[in-house]
């Protein structure tokens, strides 16, 4: 049997699911051009939370972040994590602009759609497959893996049949919470492998310590590829190290071989850059919990979930939030919980603990029970549908959602020019997802001022740094990333490399 291939999600899932998606891409790139000689299958860069953080948080464009990676790891297929109908979002858009997505995506350098839908209805997947197909790209259809009373590895498996069907290249088993048990691995993939006869990829976390011990039952029954990190962003909620998972796999028939020394110089390079991002990590993140084979919170969500709650000053309320997300769960039909069902069930399971039980229904909650996301695989509360109607008038729906949006494409290019913005696919997407933030990207910009090498209300006379005031941190590649000391103030700048 062939080695086992691992993806990297270092640049993706690895940070969004320990620091809140806050690597900037300048921390990226010293380290890409080495991920892309390593041998992995495919290095997971974009998609899930990072097209927000880039507009929200680091006034990056994300279709930029994409390019420069593509350029620096040119030869390594790059994958990004699509939610189907909803995008990158937490509403559901037209076909129109789900396709726009695709194609602009496409354009710029993406090789593999892992597409998903939160609640493993693949209505919602179909535009967002056949547009892949389309642009001669790879798409991936996933299988969100929760566990509950409806929930089977025959169910499972009867929807990888027909991801196949719709055309997928291959098969995902998207495990967000990191709560397969190896013995459901083992089976999920054997039984995937016999029935639909695609190539097989396990994505899992750690969370609750079952992350590499999944990883190698899958092994043993053929999976094709794994999707690994790199410490410190790796294991916890993020996925299994991958130095950790060769020496798991030391001596099995199917390890595959990567560059130990590469790997201890990317682990050090990345543990600087997780003490730069130290205000978004936490311990509670990095250690095995077992409540969450009980609560299934993704780890992605976590991290930012204990940001959120501190926000509300509800830091201490963790843990009976916690357990008010497995009743809402319940309630709305034993949703999976991934983005953005997790972080809906999450907002919701906070307002009941706030104010009380269903006193307060956030509307996308109300819009889940309304099958306004698709269908649900159990049966939602009546009493909370009652409650719903009593309050709104509304009743579920039938059919696929995206059936009745009417197109927006021409309007949201209408839109863009009317406020003298692009008018590209790529704006148009961006638009139509983050309105407020992409306009935010494209503000003038006030102009630079520059700051003096030395303060001027330092005691001491002005002068040079000295050379002991200036410390490297490690550099991989054409960015050398400085931090200076300069009158007792900390400052950081990167300084590109020009042959």
């Amino acid at each position: 049997m062939k080695p086992v291939q691992f993806n990297n999600t270092v640049l993706r899932d690895g940070h969004q699911s320990l620091a809140a998606t806050r690597m900037t891409t300048a921390q990226m790139l010293p380290a890409a051009a080495i991920l892309d000689e390593m041998g992995f299958s495919g290095l997971e860069t974009w998609g899930g939370a990072t097209i927000d953080s880039c507009l929200r948080f680091l006034g990056e464009n994300p279709f930029d972040r994409l390019r420069a990676l593509k350029k620096a790891a040119p030869k390594t297929p790059q994958l990004m994590l699509l939610r189907g109908q909803n995008i990158v979002q937490y509403t559901s858009f037209p076909d129109d602009v789900v396709e726009a997505f695709v194609r602009a995506d496409a354009a710029a350098g993406q090789d593999i759609f892992r597409i998903f839908d939160a609640l493993n209805d693949t209505r919602n997947l179909t535009t967002a497959i056949k547009t892949v197909k389309a642009c001669g790209k790879h798409a991936r259809g996933e299988i969100c893996y929760t566990t509950s009373p409806v929930h089977t590895v025959e169910a499972f498996v009867k929807m990888g049949s027909a991801l196949r069907d719709l055309g997928c290249d291959s098969i995902g088993i998207k495990d967000m919470s990191g709560v397969i048990a190896p013995r459901i691995a083992y089976d999920m993939v054997a039984q995937l492998r016999k029935k639909v006869g695609l190539p097989i990829t396990l994505h899992t976390h750690d969370t609750a310590g079952l992350g590499a011990a999944a990883y190698l039952a899958a092994i043993d029954a053929g999976v094709d590829i794994v999707e690994t990190s790199i410490a410190p962003f790796a294991n916890g909620t993020a996925q299994p190290d991958t130095l950790r998972m060769l020496a798991l796999l030391e001596g099995h028939e199917r390890c595959p071989k990567f560059d130990l020394k590469k790997l201890a110089e990317l682990r050090e390079y990345f543990t600087g850059v997780y003490k730069e991002l130290s205000k978004f990590t936490s311990p509670d993140n990095e250690r095995v919990d077992s409540d969450t084979l009980i609560y299934q919170v993704p780890g992605g969500m976590l991290s930012n979930f204990r940001n959120q709650l501190k926000e509300q000053n509800m830091g201490d309320k963790l843990q009976e939030v916690m357990a008010e997300i497995f009743f809402v769960r319940e309630a709305l039909g034993w949703i999976p919980l991934v983005t953005p069902t997790s972080q809906i069930v999450g907002t919701q399971a906070m307002l009941n603990v706030k104010f009380g039980r269903w006193k307060t229904i956030a509307p996308a909650a109300a819009d889940i029970a309304l099958n306004k996301y698709g269908r649900p695989p159990g049966t939602v509360d009546a009493e909370l549908l009652k409650l719903i109607f009593e309050r709104t008038g509304a009743k579920p729906i039938e059919g696929r959602p995206a059936d009745a949006l009417s197109p927006r494409m021409p309007k949201l290019r209408e839109e863009l020019a009317a406020k003298n913005l692009p008018t590209d696919d790529e704006a148009c997407v961006l638009h139509a997802m983050f309105p407020q933030e992409f306009a935010k990207l494209h503000a003038p910009k006030p102009a630079a001022v520059p700051t003096p090498l030395v303060s001027v209300t330092a005691p001491a006379p002005a002068a040079p740094a000295a050379p002991s005031a200036v410390s490297t941190a490690k550099a991989i590649g054409p960015l050398h990333r400085y931090r200076l000391n300069i009158g007792g103030q900390l400052s950081e700048a990167s300084v590109e490399e020009i042959a």
